[in-house]
């Protein structure tokens, strides 16, 4: 508890002794009687702890509603603009934590409640660009800012003591049932743009579950004509916000609202580049193996283009891009049956580990998918997914993005940036793919930079 009140106030030790036999009284007088019960203990402590924190945070975060349901919680439990007035007014607002003594003695500030009702009236700042993510896992709230900051500030991986709080999971899988609003996960700033990524209350099985699908595409159109009427420029749509069986690729938000203001960006243009550029120059031949995305087909394009040859290993993979790309194969993109032909494999989500153990030694997997790749091989090479190193005048990098490490950033989080940035008014969604060399120039150009070379797993 004394720890927890360093961090919340500042006052000399001997004063944090005296704090601390005080609020000790009720835990002591309990214990001394044999009254006492270990929920009580713990509730009296968690409750004190968290009137102190919140009444020194110099930020009102109660909601008026909260009062209005439940009127009589005025008198029990003080905000922080209440408990402000004890440090500016003097002899006034004395009662730590239950403001009713206070009205009983006629110590209660006669502003109080007006400075209550102007603190939630604050200015709320608007976002030039959003990032619009989802949940992945139960556990990933954890690793939100909002969450844990520890695990925030570390690459998304199992750990097993969250399933030491499967009960408070299990309550938050609940309330996301309930509450079907995007909520703010973080706020950056970078040069004069002002950053939010929000996310949505969904975990990733449900974008796979087909009656979940107009609930789902109900509250990303509702998310973008939010930030429409923030003021918002651009929307990216991360993760799997952008599917194709889902809205194609944000295409059905942009043909409900033509005259959309806030452009639509999908990211597949960087991402695109972003790969092309991850490939080992000198590469000749690269097996293309996994969910065929607007991402995989336009890369396959850009690679025969370039004189690479593009191999995939099943019959249906070949039709759909032999009927894609056409003449515009130039002939690179062949079909075989051996795995063992290609030493550069570029995968998608639903790579199975059967195949992944068939790949030479020393290949390597590059990801065109969005979510990370199992490394299953101690003996190959395994690529993040697209994603670049951001420039250090990129504010409030706390935390990292999903699997990512710390200042590395998803591609398609930094495509609405750049959109932004370069102020390009078309939207990037549907089919369109914007200019490849453009969109790497124009990232190159804000500071945005390559990552290093794979390294080999660890598992």
């Amino acid at each position: 508890m004394i720890s927890v009140r360093f961090a919340a106030v500042t006052h000399p030790f001997a004063e944090h002794i005296v704090y601390f036999a005080l609020f000790s009284l009720p835990v002591s007088t309990v214990v001394f009687f044999g009254t006492g019960s270990i929920i009580a203990i713990a509730g009296y402590i968690t409750y004190i702890d968290l009137m102190n924190n919140m009444g020194h945070c110099n930020f009102e975060l109660i909601p008026n509603w909260v009062f209005s349901i439940f009127p009589p919680l005025k008198y029990i439990m003080y905000t922080p603009s209440f408990h402000s007035l004890h440090h500016t007014q003097f002899r006034t607002n004395y009662s730590l934590f239950m403001p009713i003594y206070d009205y009983i003695y006629g110590t209660m500030d006669k502003s109080s409640d007006t400075l209550y009702e102007i603190s939630l009236q604050r200015k709320e700042e608007t976002p030039n660009v959003v990032h619009l993510m989802h949940l992945t896992t139960p556990e990933s709230i954890y690793h939100l800012r909002v969450g844990f900051p520890y695990l925030a500030s570390k690459p998304y991986s199992s750990a097993w003591y969250l399933w030491l709080l499967w009960p408070v999971t299990l309550w938050f899988m609940m309330l996301t049932r309930i509450y079907r609003r995007t909520f703010v996960v973080e706020r950056n700033r970078f040069h004069q743009l002002r950053l939010q990524t929000w996310a949505i209350p969904n975990f990733r099985e449900q974008y796979h579950l087909k009656w979940q699908k107009e609930s789902i595409n109900n509250m990303i159109e509702e998310a973008v004509l939010e930030a429409e009427e923030k003021g918002a420029s651009v929307l990216s749509l991360g993760l799997m916000n952008q599917g194709k069986e889902l809205n194609r690729y944000g295409e059905v938000y942009v043909k409900k609202h033509p005259q959309l203001k806030v452009k639509l960006v999908d990211g597949s243009s960087l991402a695109v580049a972003v790969l092309l550029n991850s490939i080992p120059k000198g590469t000749t031949q690269v097996l293309l193996r996994g969910n065929l995305t607007k991402v995989a087909f336009a890369v396959a394009f850009s690679l025969c283009q370039k004189g690479i040859q593009v191999t995939v290993l099943r019959e249906d993979e070949y039709e759909k891009l032999d009927k894609s790309l056409g003449t515009k194969s130039e002939g690179k993109l062949v079909i075989s049956k051996s795995y063992s032909s290609c030493k550069v494999w570029l995968v998608g989500d639903d790579l199975t580990e059967k195949e992944q153990r068939k790949a030479n030694k020393g290949t390597l997997f590059i990801p065109f998918s969005q979510f990370r790749l199992k490394n299953l091989r101690k003996d190959c090479f395994y690529h993040t997914t697209p994603a670049m190193q951001t420039p250090k005048a990129l504010e409030n990098v706390d935390s990292c993005e999903n699997w990512l490490p710390r200042r590395v950033m998803s591609v398609w989080r930094i495509a609405g940036i750049l959109h932004a940035l370069e102020g390009w008014e078309e939207h990037e969604c549907g089919y369109t793919i914007s200019n490849i060399d453009k969109v790497w120039e124009a990232c190159l150009k804000h500071g945005f930079q390559p990552l290093t070379v794979p390294t080999q797993s660890k598992s």
